[in-house]
C-alpha cells in the first residue's frame, strides 16, 4: 500500500483531531493514525473522572461541548470527540500503529501497521506527532512491578471494596484515587517519596485528603520509597538512601496489599521519537522543538499536545494543546504558499 497526503497526523487525541480540522479548513489532504481507540488517553482516564476545567476549554473546531455540569465528565468528553469526528468527517484510522517516520528526497515516509498486522506506507509533506504521554508510565523499576495486582492506571473503586490497597504518588492522580478508594470501602495506604502532598493538587481535593490522613481514615507514608512488591505486600524504605556516611541505615516497613497503584506520572514515547529521528533530552524525555513553530530537529516533523512534556512535568493539557494544530498548519501553509 502506498499513498500520499499533505499532512499525516499521528495520534487521535484532542490535539491531533484539532490539527486535522485545521488541515481540512486549509484544504490540505490529511489522515490521522491512532494505534488505540479514539481519544485513547481520555478513554483510559478513571471511569468516574471529572475534568478540572470548564466545557468550553475542551472544545476544538468551534464545536460546542454541551454539559449540564460546571465541569464535564469523562463520558461527556468521549461523546463530544466522537461528534467532532463525525461533524468534520475527519479521516481517522483507528487501531493503526505508526512504527516510524523517515525522510525522503521529496518529503516524509510514514510506515505503519494495521490492526490485522499488515504493513503499510504513506508519504507526506509534513507529519504532526500528537502522541501524548499517557501510554508510557514512569516505572519504579523495582522487583514485583509487573505482578498482576500492580497497575500504573486506575479505573474505578468498586472492585477494591474491603481490600487493602497501596497507592504510590503524591499528586492529583494519587490523591483522587486514594479518596475514591477510601469512600468505596477500601483500606488505603498512600506512599509518597516527598515530605508532603503536592500543592498542585486540585484545591477542593487537597484539604479533603489532608483531613482523611489526619483522622487516620487513610494511612500515609511520606519520605518513603517502594523497594519491592510481593503478591500480598509492599516493602518501603524511609529515611536517607543507603550510604556508608550515614550512621543509621534507612528503615524498612512492609505494608499488606491486595492491590497496588503506581501513579507516579508518565512520559512521551521516546523510542518512537528516536525512530523518527526526533531529538530529546535523555534525562527528562523532553523532545527538542522550536516553540514558535513546533517543528522538531527533523524538517517538517512537528509536535502537538502533551508530547511536549517531560517525565516529571506536564505543562500541556487539552486546554492549551488544542491550539497547537492551528499554529502548525499555519507554518505548513506558509511553506506551501496556501
Amino acid at each position: 500500500m502506498s499513498d500520499r497526503r499533505d499532512v499525516v497526523i499521528v495520534g487521535a487525541g484532542p490535539a491531533g483531531l484539532a490539527a486535522a480540522i485545521a488541515c481540512i479548513r486549509r484544504g490540505f489532504s490529511c489522515e490521522v493514525f491512532e494505534k488505540g481507540v479514539l481519544v485513547n488517553s481520555v478513554y483510559r482516564f478513571p471511569t468516574n473522572m471529572v475534568f478540572f476545567t470548564t466545557p468550553e476549554l475542551l472544545e476544538i473546531g468551534g464545536l460546542p461541548l454541551v454539559s449540564p455540569f460546571e465541569k464535564p465528565t469523562r463520558l461527556e468528553a468521549l461523546r463530544y470527540y466522537r461528534r467532532v469526528v463525525e461533524t468534520f468527517k475527519l479521516p481517522v484510522r483507528l487501531g493503526t500503529r505508526v512504527d516510524r517516520v523517515e525522510r525522503t528526497e521529496d518529503g516524509l515516509r510514514v510506515m505503519f501497521t494495521t490492526a490485522r498486522g499488515e504493513p503499510g506506507v504513506v508519504s507526506a509533506g509534513a507529519v504532526v506527532l500528537a502522541i501524548g504521554y499517557y501510554d508510557h508510565p514512569n516505572r519504579l523499576n523495582v522487583p514485583g512491578e509487573d505482578l498482576p495486582h500492580v497497575s500504573h492506571y486506575y479505573t474505578e473503586a468498586h472492585p477494591y471494596y474491603r481490600k487493602r490497597v497501596v497507592v504510590v504518588g503524591g499528586a492529583n492522580s494519587a490523591a483522587e484515587t486514594s479518596l475514591e478508594l477510601y469512600r468505596a470501602g477500601a483500606h488505603v495506604t498512600l506512599v509518597h517519596r516527598g515530605a508532603a502532598l503536592s500543592e498542585s493538587i486540585k484545591y477542593w481535593v487537597l484539604p479533603d485528603l489532608r483531613n482523611r490522613i489526619a483522622e487516620g481514615a487513610i494511612a500515609a507514608r511520606f519520605g518513603a520509597r517502594v523497594v519491592k512488591i510481593r503478591p500480598e505486600e509492599v516493602e518501603i524504605e524511609t529515611g536517607p538512601p543507603a550510604d556508608p556516611q550515614w550512621a543509621l541505615p534507612p528503615s524498612r516497613e512492609t505494608i499488606p496489599a491486595d492491590a497496588v497503584f503506581l501513579l507516579t506520572g508518565y512520559h512521551p514515547d521516546v523510542r518512537f521519537l528516536d525512530r523518527c529521528g526526533v531529538a530529546f533530552d535523555r534525562a527528562t524525555c523532553l523532545p527538542v522543538y522550536d516553540p514558535e513553530t513546533h517543528e522538531t530537529n527533523v524538517p517538517n516533523i512537528f509536535l502537538a499536545g502533551g508530547v511536549i512534556s517531560d517525565a516529571h512535568r506536564h505543562p500541556i493539557f487539552i486546554e492549551n494543546g488544542r491550539h497547537h494544530g492551528e499554529k502548525i498548519v499555519e507554518v505548513i501553509a506558509r511553506r506551501l504558499c496556501r
